[in-house]
């Protein structure tokens, strides 16, 4: 038995391996179970930052004044 790859046969290879990748890949990104999770993901920037207590906006504002 001889089995011997050319470079036509391991190019199809490849792009059937990529496109496997790619519509699973689809599959999990689009999936409405994950919604919660990539809503969460997206406010991850803006986590560090902390919201003023009202009392250091208050003298905050009464220091422009």
């Amino acid at each position: 038995m001889d089995f011997s790859l050319d470079i036509g046969q391991l190019r199809g290879l490849g792009t059937l391996v990529v496109a496997i990748a790619f519509i699973g890949l689809s599959l999990w990104v689009f999936n409405r179970r994950r919604d919660r999770e990539f809503a969460e993901a997206s406010l991850l920037p803006f986590a560090d930052e902390r919201l003023p207590d009202a009392e250091q906006e208050n003298a905050m504002r009464s220091n422009r004044q």
